[in-house]
């Protein structure tokens, strides 16, 4: 069960829904339901239908779902589990349940999991993937004076909720060690750490123009990552008055855009239809994440890639890559300027990071083998209801 429909993979939560799938539908039959508030393509369609044997999108329209969080004001439940929540989803869903004899229901995100917490006859999984309320935390410094009181309130609230639906799930996933510590439940070592994984696809040789220094991609509408590029900026580009940073991602925000009309030092691309022409593109990947929370796909895909990494301890945590070896590290802006000069000083030291990255992520991250960690936990419910 999703919050949104899993493709085209611009988000990091469709990426590790898509790939789940893909292997969980090695072992079982699948049902994808999904929310979506625009019409779902068939040809976005029939890149799930190869592993799903039935597809059922509900469709929110916009207006519903802003109406839904203005609603929220009245509830003590967090703005987005109303923002992506229907009564006529929850209708479809009952049906579901009612005229299939379903093994398991897994739900990503805590959006999606007051369509399900009250069906108590079949094994239910919760993938917090993040801790949520962390996340909406670490922006409330950032945002306007007019909108703390919002964001404070959603960070209490989802803390709250995090807490509670914990007991309405027999089992428990998230992605990092590092996230699994932000959750205030006192059984929090119950939950699974599975962390994303890397498509072969990344792992192919390919010719790398490198026509910029600098790289970053991602959804370029979401906060840490718009955070991230203007500190980059701000703080760090004057540093390299020869140098330009290649941003590439879906949906760019109109202040990032902005900004790239009048530097000329930024250059935004938008949706790249292959992904790793971006990353090949770049002689380093900065991801100087300051807020956030969760794994960093585009850290992995950047490793996967051979393009050397220099990123926070925020972003390098739940990766657990070795500072020096693997990736460089640096938490302030001198810290950050000083390992860009180490790399572009060297073509030899960034291949021998870049070689060990791609060595360490090819071992530690499959969505094969996160997955069958996965598999794994769902069938445990099911040997627990047989001897029952």
């Amino acid at each position: 069960m999703l919050s949104r429909f899993p493709f085209p993979l611009e988000k990091g939560d469709k990426l590790r829904a898509f790939y789940q799938i893909k292997e969980l539908s090695k072992t079982y039959d699948i049902t994808l339901f999904a929310t979506s508030d625009s019409k779902v393509s068939m040809a976005h369609q029939q890149m799930l239908e190869t592993y799903c044997s039935r597809i059922v999108i509900a469709y929110i329209p916009k207006w519903r779902r802003t109406l839904s969080f203005a609603l929220a004001l009245f509830s003590e439940l967090p703005f987005q589990v109303h923002y992506f929540y229907s009564n006529l989803a929850r209708k479809k869903i009952k049906s579901l349940v009612e005229e299939n004899e379903y093994k398991h229901i897994y739900c990503q995100l805590i959006r999606t999991t007051e369509y399900v917490k009250n069906i108590h006859h079949i094994p239910k999984t919760l993938d917090y993937m993040d801790a949520l309320s962390t996340g909406i935390e670490r922006r409330i410094e950032r945002r306007h004076w007019y909108d703390k009181w919002l964001f404070r309130l959603e960070a209490k609230r989802l803390k709250k909720y995090e807490l509670k639906i914990f007991d309405f799930f027999e089992n428990h996933t998230i992605i990092s060690r590092q996230d699994r510590q932000l959750i205030s439940h006192p059984e929090r070592e119950k939950i699974h750490c599975i962390p994303n994984g890397i498509a072969p696809s990344f792992f192919e040789t390919l010719e790398r123009p490198e026509e910029y220094d600098f790289v970053f991609v991602g959804n370029m509408s979401y906060p840490p990552n718009i955070d991230a590029v203007k500190y980059m900026v701000e703080a760090i580009l004057p540093k390299f008055p020869a140098s330009k940073l290649l941003v590439s991602g879906a949906t760019p925000h109109p202040s990032l855009v902005k900004i790239a009309q009048h530097n000329s030092q930024l250059e935004i691309t938008g949706w790249v239809e292959d992904i790793r022409d971006a990353y090949l593109n770049g002689k380093i990947f900065l991801a100087p994440m300051k807020i956030g929370t969760g794994m960093q796909n585009k850290l992995l895909e950047a490793m996967a890639l051979k393009t050397p990494c220099i990123t926070t301890d925020l972003a390098n945590n739940p990766i657990e890559a070795t500072d020096g070896k693997e990736i460089l590290v640096g938490n302030t802006s001198e810290e950050i300027i000083s390992q860009m000069k180490y790399l572009l000083e060297s073509s030899e030291t960034r291949t021998q990071i870049a070689a060990a990255a791609q060595d360490f992520v090819k071992e530690k991250y499959s969505w094969e083998e996160t997955t069958y960690q996965l598999i794994e936990i769902m069938n445990q419910n099911h040997v627990e209801s047989t001897i029952k």
